[in-house]
C-alpha cells in the first residue's frame, strides 16, 4: 500500500508540473465515452442513441425519446402505454414540497422560477428519499430520475404563476408531457398545434453533447451524490447566459431593431463593434445548427409578420456578415428560432430558459445514470500560475 501511495504522488507531481496544454475550455477534449448520443459540427448532425435527433422530433413524442434514452431503445405501442402511465404519475408533489413552493418563489422572484429550481429540486430530493447513486443500484437510480424529470415541470410551473399571484395548476395524467406542460403554464389545454410545436422543442433540446450543464451533471455524478445533488449543479450551469438564457435575449435582438427598415443599420453597427449577436453562432456547428432549420420550418408553419421579420433578419445578418467579415460564417443557432417559436405558443419570456430545462432534464438523467456506472470520480488538475512558494515570515510577538 505504501508503495503505491507513494507511486501515486509521484504520478500527481509529474503531472502537476508537465500538463499537458489543451484548448481553453476544453474545447476539443475527450473526457469521456458515451452512448446517449453525439453532435457531429462539421456535418451539422446530431443524434441521440443512433437516431437523428431532428427525425425524432419530427417523427414521434417525447415519451418515446424519454424511453429510448433511459431503456436504450425506441417503445413499441404497449411499452409506451406503460412508460407514459408511470412518468404520468409522477408528476405531482409530495406534500411538503408544494407547501414550500410560495416561499420558495417568493423569495426566488427577482431572478425567476429556473433559480427556484434548485432549491425545489434539492427539497423534492429530501421529500423523495433520493440517496447517493453510490450506495443504489441500476434500478433505484434510474426510479429518482423518472421521478425528478417527471416533476420538473410541475415545480417550473407552479414557481411561475406562483411568483406572478396565481395559484398552481395540478397536473394532469392524460395529457402527454409537452400538454401537460402548457396546461400546467397558462390553466388552459393548449390546442393540438402548439402543444407540437412545443413538443418538438423539447425533443430537439433534450441532450447536446457534452454541454457545460451535461457536463457538470456528470463531474457531480462522479462523486457518487444524489440524482438531486447532480440536477440542482446542472441548473446552475444552465443559468448562464451564455448556456440557456439565449432564448429570451434573442428576441431582445428582434425588438431593438424594431422594424426591417432599421436592420442593416442596427446589424452593421454591432459588427463593427465586435459585439455578439444573441441567437448567432455556435461553438460546435460550424454549418446551420439543424434544431434552428427545424425550429424555422416550425414558425413558418404558424406565419405572421413577427416570422417574417426574424427570417428577413436572419438573412441580413448573414449577408453583413459576409460582406463586412469574408469567411466568417455565422448561422443561427437554437435559441433564435426558439424564442420566436415559443412566444408563438403563448410562453413569457421568462419561461423560456425554464422550458429548456423541462426538456433537458431528461438528458442530464440519462448522463447521470451513465456516469453513475463508473466509479472513478472526475479529478483534473489545474497549471498553478501565482506567485512561487515561499516560506512564511513569522509574526513577531
Amino acid at each position: 500500500m505504501a508503495v503505491n501511495s507513494v507511486n501515486s504522488v509521484n504520478r500527481g507531481d509529474r503531472s502537476a508540473s508537465a500538463l499537458v496544454e489543451v484548448p481553453r475550455g476544453l474545447a476539443g477534449v475527450v473526457v469521456a465515452e458515451t452512448g446517449i448520443g453525439d453532435v457531429r459540427g462539421r456535418e451539422g448532425f446530431y443524434h441521440y442513441r443512433q437516431y437523428s435527433a431532428v427525425e425524432l422530433a419530427e417523427t414521434r413524442g417525447f415519451e418515446d425519446v424519454w424511453h429510448l434514452l433511459v431503456h436504450g431503445e425506441l417503445p413499441d405501442p404497449a411499452r409506451l402505454a406503460a412508460f407514459t402511465a408511470e412518468t404520468a404519475a409522477l408528476r405531482r408533489l409530495p406534500a411538503e414540497v408544494a407547501a414550500a413552493l410560495p416561499a420558495v418563489a417568493a423569495a426566488s422572484a427577482p431572478s425567476g422560477p429556473l433559480a427556484g429550481l434548485r432549491t425545489a429540486l434539492s427539497l423534492l430530493g429530501a421529500a423523495r428519499g433520493f440517496r447517493p447513486v453510490y450506495d443504489i443500484g441500476t434500478d433505484r437510480r434510474r426510479a429518482d430520475t423518472l421521478t425528478a424529470c417527471a416533476a420538473v415541470p410541475t415545480l417550473l410551473t407552479a414557481l411561475h404563476r406562483l411568483g406572478h399571484g396565481l395559484e398552481p395548476v395540478e397536473p394532469r395524467e392524460d395529457l402527454s408531457y409537452a400538454a401537460n406542460y402548457l396546461y400546467m403554464l397558462t390553466g388552459e389545454e393548449p390546442d393540438r398545434e402548439r402543444a407540437r410545436a412545443v413538443e418538438r422543442y423539447l425533443i430537439s433540446t433534450i441532450d447536446h453533447g457534452f454541454n457545460a450543464s451535461t457536463f457538470t451533471a456528470r463531474v457531480v455524478a462522479s462523486t457518487g451524490a444524489d440524482v438531486a445533488a447532480c440536477l440542482v449543479a446542472a441548473v446552475g450551469a444552465l443559468s448562464g447566459p451564455l448556456h440557456g438564457g439565449a432564448p429570451s435575449r434573442a428576441l431582445d435582438t428582434l425588438d431593438a431593431i424594431g422594424t426591417p427598415d432599421r436592420a442593416d443599420a442596427w446589424i452593421r453597427e454591432r459588427v463593427l463593434a465586435g459585439e455578439r449577436m444573441m441567437g448567432f453562432g455556435h461553438p460546435v456547428y460550424r454549418t446551420e445548427d439543424p434544431r434552428s432549420r427545424m425550429l424555422r420550418e416550425i414558425a413558418l408553419g404558424f406565419g405572421g409578420p413577427r416570422v417574417d421579420f426574424a427570417v428577413d433578419v436572419e438573412r441580413r445578418v448573414e449577408a453583413i456578415l459576409a460582406e463586412l467579415k469574408p469567411g466568417r460564417e455565422l448561422h443561427t443557432n437554437v435559441e433564435f428560432y426558439a424564442g420566436v417559436v415559443m412566444e408563438l405558443c403563448g410562453l413569457p419570456r421568462e419561461m423560456f430558459t425554464p422550458t429548456f430545462a423541462a426538456a433537458r432534464v431528461v438528458g442530464w438523467s440519462a448522463n447521470i445514470l451513465e456516469q453513475a456506472e463508473d466509479s472513478k470520480i472526475i479529478r483534473p488538475v489545474a497549471r498553478y500560475v501565482g506567485p512561487p512558494p515561499q516560506v512564511p515570515v513569522p509574526v513577531a510577538g
